[in-house]
């Protein structure tokens, strides 16, 4: 079998995994044998109806490829996120732990020293035999003969010593509920940390069913570009720009925003100043790779790119999560109507129509009906057109306003 029909093989089988596993479900697979000819290409180029039917055919393959494309985009966009989700907790349980060693160490070292001294008043005691020279080891006066005097001091020491050891004693306890709560802390990062690293092999999974998508869709593409300019009697430029526009248009006809949301509150005009500041510190690492959970310093994912972008215009949006970084937005009420959209707005995509449900992606909405993206593994740093699918969220968000 030659490497080209393997890895063909190979995407097909991970994209069957996909699908009987339930991690998604996709409308249409353009089988390899469905795929036109060089001879079928060659017969029609001199009948008008065969020409118009195989170009209609090729036509309705790429929108294929393209809804097929966008749909384990979506998957690997959503497995994503759920990765990020988990190591937000992560590293949140993991500040809990070094907080907590940090008080554990101190405590365990102050119980120490209180042991330490116990153990001298202890030792002191036993030496003197808890008489009379015994107040000797606390006291210097001249007033020892007084057997009143002598008594009374006796009791203070005893006094002294009780609450030494009191004192100990708190202080042990608070040692021993700090490394409790420590253990437990550890407990819950170790699951977490296990949580996160099972949620990232998903998502590397679903990444690279859908990067051996992209390229397999890469490579039909060009042979699809010539055989249409030859059928087409155009340059192979010319039919690479036709067939790119029907696989955006194709991806992006699959329903359509919800344009109508009410206004949820005030939300003032952006900062053009800060605006502009996230939007060069972004369009500075355009052609720079997606990789999944990266926040920089030269690779990205969605929610990376936005959060680096606004942090430069020291703005914080919220954690490296599209979910939480919407959540963030609604907690600061600077969500807007799509409608409302300015320069600058941060807008998500979701396959949840729940105002509170996850978030599969987050970009920069540029103007002009385009928008800045780390789009999927496969991808780069890019500007596109906006893609005004059904996914697109009804609500953007306004970090400056």
């Amino acid at each position: 079998m030659s490497p080209r029909l393997r890895l063909r093989v190979s995407a097909i089988f991970a994209v069957f995994a996909l699908l009987t596993t339930g991690l998604v479900s996709v409308q249409s697979w353009a089988a390899p044998n469905n795929y036109p000819t060089q001879g079928e290409v060659d017969a029609a180029k001199h009948n008008v109806t065969k020409k118009k039917k195989l170009i209609a055919r090729f036509d309705k393959i790429i929108a294929a490829l393209a809804v097929d494309e966008a749909a384990l985009s979506m998957v690997a966009q959503q497995k994503g996120e759920v990765y990020n989700q988990a190591q937000v907790q992560v590293d949140q349980v993991a500040a809990k732990v070094r907080i907590l060693q940090g008080q554990a160490d101190s405590a365990n070292a102050q119980a120490d020293s209180a042991k330490k001294q116990l153990g001298r008043i202890a030792a002191q005691m036993y030496r003197a035999g808890a008489s009379g020279t015994s107040l000797n080891l606390f006291l210097n006066s001249g007033k020892a003969d007084d057997l009143l005097y002598q008594l009374g001091a006796q009791e203070r020491v005893a006094q002294s010593s009780e609450t030494i050891y009191q004192r100990s004693v708190q202080t042990q306890k608070f040692a021993e509920a700090l490394n409790s709560q420590l253990k437990v802390a550890k407990a819950d990062l170790a699951a977490k940390a296990a949580r996160a690293r099972r949620a990232y092999d998903t998502a590397q999974r679903a990444a690279d069913v859908l990067t051996a998508k992209v390229n397999q869709n890469k490579a039909l593409m060009r042979t699809f570009a010539v055989q249409l300019a030859s059928l087409q009697k155009t340059s192979v430029e010319l039919a690479r720009l036709r067939a790119d526009g029907l696989a955006r248009d194709a991806a992006d006809n699959q329903g359509s925003a919800d344009m109508t949301a009410p206004e949820l509150y005030s939300v003032g005009d952006p900062d053009t100043a800060k605006v502009e500041t996230a939007i060069a510190f972004a369009k500075k690492q355009l052609g720079e790779i997606y990789v999944l959970g990266g926040m920089g310093p030269n690779v990205w994912d969605c929610s990376g790119i936005t959060k680096g972008a606004y942090a430069a215009a020291g703005i914080y949006i919220g954690t490296h999560s599209a979910t939480n970084q919407f959540r963030e937005m609604a907690r600061q009420q600077k969500l807007i109507p799509l409608k409302d959209i300015q320069r600058g707005d941060l807008m998500w995509y979701s396959s949840e129509s729940a105002f509170d449900g996850d978030k599969a992606h987050v970009v920069i909405y540029l103007g002009n009906d385009l928008m800045l993206e780390a789009p999927h593994p496969g991808a780069v740093v890019r500007i596109v057109s906006v893609r005004h699918g059904w996914h697109l969220f009804r609500y953007a968000g306004r970090p400056t306003a």
